[in-house]
């Protein structure tokens, strides 16, 4: 039978009246005769516009087109594809995609776009393969995708789009250089990351935005503010998102004095301090240990959402102010504002560093039991209810709560454990996680360190050189402890021990007398910190080199007499430092503000504040 204009005419008039109707009725388009028929463009399109907001009737049309046999060409499909995507149903979009012959190189771009939107950076790399598999030419738009996708895939993924960009000629396109930059920073190559900014023909706002923001996110905080005056000095005018990737870098650096540079800047180019930027403001204060700043700028906000309450919990509990942590979180229900995990981790964190033991079991059971999916404990809950716990002294009780966990257990959890057997010196229960975290973590030099240091204090040093020995055999590292102190806008790092800077020597006979001072007021070197088979004078030289100490000491030949200590340290501070602060406040009437790897540490008024 063939198809005449009276039956597309018959067709047509019963797909259009669909459009009136809330679903479709498939019973009408059952076709009478199995010769396909063509749809107009002007009745699908009819049909597409009226369920493009539903995506069951879009189904449905979908198909109506398959048990019809009806013939559709592929510049309506593409719109059908285009519109489940839309509506979010990627994976139904890709059904159709499949269906579909030879689709042009706009929808395969479409494809891999959403999957990288959804975070499904495999599948965008994988549709890619198949794509470059077919013989479909990219554009430079695939490539923006492509190496975005592949950048989360590194090391296996990301060098070989990068160089499928080179051989089709789109490596300087400003959208892909910017990707490709990002990819860089991501894996760690900043050099070639640099290279490739500096060779980029065009570096707009966009650009430079993304590159901070990578650099931050990555953890290359130094970097992303390096990045940031570069770009100021390029003539580049930052936007209130530059302003926040450059407060979340101060804040990962502990760099007061350049966050409030950044706070000038923003006054200066007129950016609005909207919730966001505010936010990032706060984080940054908070991280600098500048609670008192961090409050004053809280109530001072016009508006504040649940990320504002959560970072001044986290930040109260984080500076040692438990009560006003949970006093924080009180009020923060008061108002009307529903807490989410972050929040509840300050609640946790507030209670461990206050031995609030019965508080924290309470609020971790109303966490569980709340059947709010934004409250459920996450892996760092459990490991704040361990530390808790075995803080406190409730070893046991930690351990069984690991054993009970309907999560799988990470490195963190257990590592939260054998950090209290080490402080309550339960070795036996220390040698137990011990053996679980080398096998989870083998390279990870500091669980062998810890168990090292248990075994030392307990004098059992055959134990310590089989731990180190089995350290050396598996190649795990010890990571190296430095300090780092602002000054004149630059970072200044120390090494426990180092001598290399131009001003050491200035630095260790400030130390030495400084020494002298603190311990004619009541110091005494506290040498079980020292885990090593020698001499008391030995171990006494030991501490008095730490990273920590030169820092400080630095400071005070740096700093103006009223400014403030601060010193981040990338490790746990020891007790010997932890004292050693209490007593150079005392002695020299200064404010220390210590950040380490867990918390901060105050000293002042001639006493250590947390």
């Amino acid at each position: 039978m063939q198809v005449t204009r009276t039956h597309c005419t018959i067709w047509r008039n019963r797909i259009s009246r669909f459009s009136s109707r809330a679903e479709l009725d498939l019973n009408l388009t059952r076709k009478p005769d199995p010769a396909p028929v063509t749809i107009t463009k002007q009745a699908f399109t009819a049909q597409l516009q009226s369920c493009s907001s539903h995506p069951d009737q879009l189904k449905q049309l979908h198909a109506v087109i398959l048990t019809a046999g009806i013939s559709v060409k592929n510049s309506l499909l593409t719109r059908l594809v285009t519109s489940f995507i839309a509506l979010g149903e990627t994976c139904y979009a890709r059904k159709v995609f499949d269906e579909m012959h030879k689709p042009r190189v706009f929808l395969w771009n479409t494809i891999i776009k959403a999957y990288v939107k959804d975070g499904d950076f495999i599948e965008a790399a994988a549709v890619y393969r198949r794509m470059h598999r077919l013989g479909v030419r990219p554009d430079e738009f695939t490539y923006t995708f492509v190496v975005k996708a592949c950048g989360q895939l590194l090391p296996w993924a990301g060098p070989a789009v990068a160089a499928h960009a080179v051989k089709y000629g789109f490596e300087f396109v400003a959208e892909v250089r910017t990707e490709l930059v990002i990819m860089c920073v991501r894996c760690g190559e900043l050099g070639l990351a640099r290279f490739l900014l500096e060779s980029m023909v065009e570096r707009n706002l966009v650009a430079w935005n993304a590159i901070v923001a990578a650099c931050v996110q990555s953890g290359h905080a130094a970097e992303a503010l390096d990045l940031f005056r570069r770009m100021c000095v390029a003539g580049v005018k930052p936007d209130a998102v530059t302003i926040v990737s450059a407060f979340s870098a101060c804040g990962q650096l502990g760099c007061l004095e350049t966050g409030e540079e950044i706070y000038g800047i923003m006054r200066q180019c007129g950016i609005g301090c909207n919730v966001i930027v505010a936010n990032a403001w706060l984080d940054m204060y908070v991280k600098c240990g500048s609670i008192d700043m961090a409050e004053a700028l809280f109530e001072d906000m016009s508006r504040r959402n649940v990320i504002s309450w959560s970072t001044m919990v986290l930040g109260y509990a984080m500076n040692g102010e438990s009560q006003k942590a949970l006093d924080m979180f009180s009020r923060m229900q008061e108002r009307g504002f529903a807490p989410n995990h972050v929040t509840y981790l300050g609640v946790l964190s507030a209670c461990s560093h206050a031995g609030l033991v019965n508080e924290g079991r309470a609020y971790f059971k109303r966490m569980v039991q709340s059947g709010d999916k934004n409250i459920q404990p996450k892996i760092e809950h459990y490991a704040c209810m361990v530390d808790l716990l075995g803080r406190s002294g409730h070893l046991e009780e930690a351990y069984n709560f690991i054993r009970s966990m309907p999560i799988e257990p990470d490195s963190g959890v257990w590592g939260a454990l054998l950090g209290a057997c080490a402080v309550h010196q339960n070795v036996e229960l220390g040698q137990h996680v011990a053996d679980v975290l080398f096998e989870l973590d083998p390279a990870n030099g500091s669980y062998h360190v810890l168990m090292s240091n248990m075994y030392a204090t307990a004098g059992r040093w055959d134990c310590v050189d089989k731990v180190r020995l089995k350290m050396r055999k598996r190649g795990a590292k010890k990571v190296a402890a430095y300090s780092s102190v602002e000054f004149n806008g630059k970072i200044h790092i120390f090494f426990g021990g180092n001598r290399f800077r131009p001003e050491s020597s200035e630095i260790y006979e400030k130390l030495e007398d400084l020494l002298r001072q603190v311990k004619n007021i009541g110091y005494t070197p506290n040498t079980t910190s020292v885990f090593h088979d020698v001499g008391t004078e030995e171990k006494e030289a030991t501490l008095s080199h730490h990273s920590e100490k030169l820092a400080i000491a630095f400071s005070l030949l740096s700093l103006q007499p009223e400014c403030p200590i601060r010193v981040v340290k990338n490790l746990r501070i020891c007790d010997d430092c932890h004292s050693f602060c209490k007593f150079v406040s005392k002695a020299t009437k200064r404010e220390i503000i210590m950040r380490d790897k867990i918390r901060f540490h105050h000293f002042r008024n001639e006493s250590p504040m947390s």
